[in-house]
């Protein structure tokens, strides 16, 4: 699948896929009866599961490259066959190497949180042991975020997966952030608790444009339409729902260009109201581009 540009300013963005996670989805849909959720949801499998797409960010900022999101990663396969379920994801390394670039090429990847279908792609089995998935890059995410990944319970010790995690700390690659932090004076991560409570998104801004990616505020272009529809995923849901209330309200007035992770990809569009009601109108990605980010050599690296 090749990737799909867009600008903010002069900021030039690339959407990559890891393909897509299959989840329940009466799960994803929460309170919501099925016989409303039904129609909008047409790509039911035999297990009552629906693909929600893996989308991440690449683009150049401060002369960084900068991956926002990791997928769901490929360690998995073994144990999702043997369950019986589908495997659609595992494409990013594949996605990035269409685009010209090394996983020694990224400086910087930012994590929104750290359940396993965003942060997959962080660590990767080398020779059986292992390791960083991008040996030169720090790796941005909250603190509070990690602190409740590296301490699991029992609802949350089937998302937060220590493979993921522990690598980075023992390479000493971890960024650990506390709250709304710039990482380039393009990209600031900003709070968006509900999902998890330490939960973020990306602010992009330039030239008096601005996009946000989301994370996992919304696993359905519906949740953004209908800010009560909320997942059943969310921790915090009554928190959840004054998070989108007002990313909601921030995009429609200043028509923002929404990025979702979840949402068929390449998962771009932009809030509009109509007759008092919110609709997510997808956004087509530019036709013809060059690659964002290029080789290390090509930047004047060994």
């Amino acid at each position: 699948m090749p990737a799909a540009r867009y600008h903010v300013g002069g900021l030039a963005i690339r959407v990559l896929s890891d393909g897509c996670s299959w989840q329940d989805a009466g799960a994803v849909h929460g309170l919501v009866p099925r016989v409303m959720w039904e129609r909008v949801t047409t790509d039911l499998n035999a297990q009552h599961q629906i693909p929600l797409a893996l989308n991440c960010l690449l683009l150049e900022s401060d002369g960084k490259t900068v991956l926002i999101e990791t997928g769901q990663g490929d360690k998995d396969f073994d144990l999702l066959r043997a369950r019986g379920g589908a495997v659609g994801h595992g494409k990013l390394l594949d996605a990035l190497a269409a685009e010209g670039v090394a996983p020694d090429d990224v400086d910087i990847v930012i994590n929104t949180h750290l359940h396993n279908d965003h942060c997959g792609w962080n660590t990767r089995r080398i020779g059986g042991e292992l390791r960083p998935t991008f040996p030169n890059a720090r790796y941005v995410m909250q603190a509070g975020e990690w602190d409740v990944a590296t301490h699991t319970n029992e609802r949350t010790r089937a998302t937060y997966l220590a493979d993921n995690l522990l690598p980075l700390r023992e390479a000493g690659q971890l960024d650990l952030i506390d709250g709304e932090t710039a990482v380039t004076s393009q990209l600031t991560v900003v709070e968006t608790p509900g999902h998890t409570a330490d939960h973020a998104s990306v602010l992009i801004r330039d030239g008096g444009e601005t996009a946000i990616y989301i994370g996992d505020i919304a696993q359905h272009r519906v949740q953004l339409e209908r800010v009560a529809w909320i997942s059943a995923f969310d921790v915090l849901p009554l928190v959840s729902l004054e998070t989108k209330k007002r990313l909601v309200r921030e995009a429609v007035a200043g028509n923002h260009l929404i990025l979702s992770v979840h949402t068929p990809y390449p998962g771009a569009g932009r809030l509009v109201q109509r007759e008092g009601r919110n609709h997510f109108i997808d956004e087509a990605p530019e036709r013809d581009h060059e690659p964002v980010a290029t080789s290390a050599a090509s930047r004047g690296g060994a």
